[in-house]
């Protein structure tokens, strides 16, 4: 089995490196010092207690590496258009395209939601160049519940979670569907294979559509954020406009915003990833956490006077500072 994994960052490896170990051959898209540690040490994942470091191929060019059975795209939304632009030789029309990525991704409404007819979405593929470079009958959704955080270049430590949600665009189950299931059971995570897969992204947004912006916003970490009454309050009326959208495109949500904040509560002091990205000075997801579920409220007509507010304040931040280049 050929695989190819685009982003040797956290979720990258994590995923990416127990498929070396069954093993697979695993080619890896790399640039700078994250390809240079690769070729030297190898790729290396701390897990478990245990220190795995696989043997697997990297390079800087896609042609290089050729054409995989299947494509794990793991980099931040921000970096996807490019990579889908550069990934071009590494897919042919049996390749499985796997975007293992945060919030709403391109390709969420090409079959029609709910109330919605077949849509693009311009937030998050402004061109369609996304969508032309990766075809939708290539795409298998995913959802990662886990986290893992690059300790060096080609260093990652898994911290916690170890699910894995599969699921077919248009909710069908299908034989490359359990191939994938099997290849990531057999890799030693937990997997689900949905039957919705819109509605398990849909969830995993709405549980961080509000913590990371804010996070990055306030420069503080979770617990003070949930600890904050006026805050907290913010977050659960962003919350209840995103579980109002979610009704009208099937992906309802059965769970109360207070239930999910106790979750976050539970976890104890953590930074966002976006907190990271802002105090690294790297581009915010913004796009896909908030300008793509306005712009389907927008579609939906469904006023949304919090997720506006969070999302314009957000953008005048990243903006202000050089971090959302829209």
């Amino acid at each position: 089995m050929k695989i190819g994994v685009i982003g040797a960052g956290a979720i990258g490896s994590l995923l990416g490196i127990p498929l070396a170990e069954i093993p697979n051959k695993v080619s890896v898209f790399a640039r700078g010092h994250t390809l240079a540690a690769i070729r030297a040490r190898g790729w290396i994942l701390e897990r478990d207690g245990a220190r795995i470091q696989a043997d697997v191929t990297a390079s800087d060019d896609p042609a290089e590496l050729g054409v995989q059975d299947v494509l794990l795209i793991a980099v931040k939304g921000p970096a996807l258009n490019a990579v889908a632009q550069a990934a071009k030789p590494m897919i042919e029309r049996e390749t499985i395209v796997i975007p293992a990525m945060n919030g709403v991704p391109w390709w969420f409404l090409l079959s029609g939601r709910g109330a919605l007819p077949p849509t693009a979405l311009r937030s998050v593929d402004a061109d369609g160049a996304i969508a032309n470079a990766l075809s939708f009958g290539s795409i298998l959704g995913c959802v990662v519940h886990a986290s893992a955080h690059t300790a060096a270049p080609a260093v990652t430590i898994h911290k916690a979670g170890n699910r894995l949600i599969f699921g077919e665009p248009d909710g069908l189950r299908s034989s490359r569907l359990q191939h994938v299931a099997n290849l990531f059971t057999n890799a030693g995570f937990e997997v689900v294979q949905s039957q919705n897969i819109q509605r398990d992204i849909w969830y995993k947004l709405w549980g961080n559509m509000t913590m990371n912006p804010i996070s990055a916003l306030a420069g503080a970490t979770s617990d003070r954020i949930i600890a904050d009454e006026l805050v907290h309050a913010f977050v659960l009326r962003v919350m209840a406009e995103a579980a109002d959208i979610g009704k009208q495109i099937d992906c309802e949500i059965h769970e109360s915003g207070e239930d999910r904040v106790a979750i976050a509560r539970r976890m104890g002091p953590f930074k966002t990833s976006m907190l990271q990205d802002a105090e690294g000075g790297r581009p915010l997801e913004i796009d896909q956490l908030l300008a793509a579920p306005r712009e389907i409220a927008r579609l939906l007509g469904i006023p949304t006077p919090n997720l506006d507010a969070l999302f314009g304040l957000t953008r005048l931040f990243a903006r202000s500072r050089d971090l959302y280049p829209r």
